[in-house]
């Protein structure tokens, strides 16, 4: 259980910079901050996705509670406004909250009235639920909840431009026949609240400002122990919705199977499981996972470098077979598509296809599962020889060496992809170090999985190259990329240490892992030596110096996996080394782990708060550091 008291709730900037995360397990959620403020224009109750998460709608934005006790009115909103002004400020009221098994609680204090409201969504369905409940009171009070609404896609806003269709249903009303609400003795009215302001897209550089509709109110009278409750679910609109205080007992009921399932036997592992479930989704081709919340759908680099992570380390046998056969029916030129959130599919990743390969040999090893191994040679063998021959993006095996080079002019793609005004800030074109260390491993494994001789001899010849060609002069570790078209890179930065760190890794000495040191903080290590002159402490502020910082220095957390595994591998000491990750489960995105963070100290994070990689590899690791390291 994540909780906090009054010295964090009721300062503004420290409630809201703490977000909690429910989500429906089809790429929807719920999400908000700590004080109830809406930082985000991604914030709100009712967020409901397309499948596999790559395009979302955001619906019910807030439900603000207003307490009459007698006389004396009481707000229980935050809300913040675009000349600046907070009001009202009901977050100075909140003596508490908590993440309890997954379900986000706020208590608020009013002397001699405690109101209690928990927020929970339906497991496999666009709906949420919100439940108050009236712990102590003298006598009746009176709950008025209004609803503010919008429908808009979830990356922009919607200003006031003519009313909105709301249309009655059944205890509450619809909203554009896109969603329902329903509650307690209803009363519509209609008034568009003007400049509602979201801080975290000004500091983003982004519009910030939007109009919502408040749709009119709820009313409960209640007495200490009487509940209120209001569900918002997305159309179909004449089908049944589970009551809010179901939904719940059932989301704490299945928080705690996925607990069980995974085998967590403390409140650290419990919480990682719960957070690695959030990511996983249904489509209607099977189960996937999305990259990150709010902003990203599925991304299928994130989603097999999440694999180990989100489905073998939390015991989802079934669904990660599921999810390697559904990948493995994708491939197109021995390439995985890397995402579809910008509206169509993008081939446009060097490592996306060779960490598929990875992940079947993690299964495999994991299960013994060989069956779906045969099932999956023909992809296999598609990846490992258009990448051998040539594929999209001049993607091929150099026949010289072995070792695969990429890129072309303009393109970035390797997981060092940011852009910025259309031109790559990290191109890394030609023979990149970690797309070698995975191309060496994909072939070793298949030739293991499938008995192939061609691709073992292949494997061996290009590790053979590597050691040869990527290890700098005097044990400084090695070059981040060979043979590009200004010669070779000795830049210092994370992506050597999978060629220590992967099953069939080219290289088993400690100098990677030595050279990599700088790089390590408690979040994770960053992308660029502090040392470089290219070096970005700071990864804040537009779009712009965002994207130009993104792997110039700002910290991954995802890399404390290969690290770990590259420092137990080499007998480098890693005593403390998740500690700092631990307790960021309490800083920032609540119970889960951030996608970034700032390069220079203290390391505030950044990015989504709530991001896949990032969970499934700290996940994995905390299991490994229970098992025999390898030799």
């Amino acid at each position: 259980m994540i909780t906090f008291g009054r010295q964090i709730c009721g300062d503004l900037e420290s409630a809201s910079t703490r977000e909690w995360l429910v989500t429906d397990g089809l790429g929807g959620y719920a999400m908000g901050t700590v004080s109830g403020l809406r930082t985000r224009r991604y914030h709100g109750l009712l967020v409901v996705a397309a499948p596999g998460g790559g395009a979302r709608q955001l619906g019910l934005a807030a439900l603000e509670p207003v307490v009459r006790i007698g006389d004396r009115v009481v707000r229980l909103a935050t809300d913040e406004w675009a000349g600046g002004t907070v009001d009202p400020a009901g977050h100075v009221h909140l003596a508490e909250f908590r993440l309890d098994e997954g379900v986000p609680c706020w208590r608020w204090d009013l002397g001699d009235v405690v109101v209690q409201r928990e927020i929970a969504m339906a497991h496999g369905r666009a709906a949420v639920g919100v439940v108050f409940t009236v712990l102590r009171a003298p006598r009746p009070i009176t709950l008025e909840l209004t609803p503010l609404c919008t429908w808009r896609d979830a990356h922009g806003e919607r200003t006031a431009a003519g009313d909105p269709r709301v249309t009655p249903a059944a205890g509450g009303f619809a909203f554009e026949d896109a969603y329902r609400v329903t509650g307690p003795d209803w009363q519509p009215g209609g008034d568009w609240y003007r400049g509602v302001y979201a801080r975290e897209e000004a500091g983003r550089g982004l519009n910030a400002a939007e109009d919502l509709w408040a749709a009119g109110h709820f009313t409960a009278e209640l007495e200490a122990g009487g509940t209120a409750e209001v569900t918002a679910a997305a159309s179909p609109l004449d089908r049944a919705v589970p009551t809010a205080a179901g939904l719940v007992v059932a989301a704490r009921k299945r928080a705690r199977k996925v607990a069980r399932q995974a085998g967590a036997s403390d409140p650290v592992g419990r919480q990682l499981a719960l957070a690695a479930d959030q990511f996983v989704v249904g489509t209607p081709t099977g189960p996937s996972a999305v990259a990150g919340y709010p902003w990203f759908g599925e991304w299928s680099r994130d989603l097999m470098t999440s694999f180990e992570g989100l489905f073998l380390s939390t015991n989802r046998p079934d669904d990660a077979r599921a999810v390697l056969l559904r990948a493995g029916a994708t491939v197109s030129e021995g390439m995985l598509a890397n995402t579809a959130d910008t509206g169509t599919l993008e081939y446009n990743t060097a490592d996306a296809a060779l960490w598929f390969v990875h992940a079947i040999g993690r299964y495999a090893a994991a299960t013994g599962d060989l069956d779906t191994v045969n099932a999956l040679a023909g992809p296999m063998r598609e990846i490992l020889t258009r990448h051998r021959d040539g594929t999209r993006y001049g993607i091929a095996a150099d026949p010289a060496d072995g070792l695969l080079t990429q890129g072309k002019p303009g393109f970035a793609l390797t997981w060092m992809d940011a852009r910025v005004d259309g031109r790559p800030v990290t191109e890394r074109q030609g023979k990149a170090v970690e797309i070698n260390a995975l191309w060496i491993s994909a072939l070793a494994s298949a030739g293991e999985l499938l008995g192939d001789r061609e691709f073992t001899a292949a494997a061996e010849r290009a590790a053979s190259s590597f050691r040869r060609r990527f290890v700098r002069p005097g044990g400084a570790g090695l070059y981040d990329v060979v043979d590009g078209p200004a010669g070779d890179d000795p830049t210092v930065r994370p992506n050597q240490l999978l060629a220590v760190s992967l099953p069939h890794a080219p290289i088993g000495d400690a100098a990677p892992v030595e050279a990599c040191r700088p790089l390590l903080t408690s979040l994770g290590l960053r992308s660029l030596a502090a040392s470089d002159p290219a070096y970005k402490g700071v990864h804040r502020g537009g779009p712009y110096e965002r994207d130009y910082a993104y792997h110039q220095g700002t910290v991954w957390p995802w890399l404390i996996g290969p690290f770990a595994d590259a420092a137990r591998r080499t007998g480098v000491d890693t005593t403390g080394l998740l500690d700092g990750l631990e307790l960021h489960l309490g800083e920032w995105g609540l119970g889960s782990v951030s996608e970034t963070a700032d390069g220079d100290a203290p390391h505030a994070a950044t990015g989504c708060p709530f991001q896949a990689w990032s969970v499934a590899e700290v996940l994995r690791v905390r299991q490994s550091f229970a098992a025999p390291a390898r030799g």
